[in-house]
């Protein structure tokens, strides 16, 4: 099943702390295999239950599922992007 994909608006507040090559590959990366691999990839757990992750490089997205849509929430380096809440509203 291919996924629509949204992002929250504070993504894009993500995104200004990358630096802008990096940033264009992650989204690159996103609109290319998201879509497709969105309901295969690892869920996490504890605190972030429910949500998933995707790789590219030392960074992740995490995002949730819903309905047809791939939502992301957060997109951040790998030693970060877990240590502040990630709420899906």
């Amino acid at each position: 099943m291919n996924y629509k994909i949204a992002f929250k608006k504070s993504v894009s507040r993500d995104l200004k702390k990358i630096d802008k090559e990096k940033a264009e590959k992650i989204l690159n990366k996103i609109e290319s295999e998201l879509p497709e691999k969105a309901g295969i990839l690892p869920t996490l757990t504890g605190k972030f239950s429910g949500l998933r992750k995707f790789r590219v490089g030392d960074f992740r997205v995490v995002y949730t599922i819903m309905g047809d849509t791939a939502l992301v929430l957060r997109i951040g380096h790998r030693k970060e992007v877990y240590k502040s809440n990630i709420s899906s509203h």
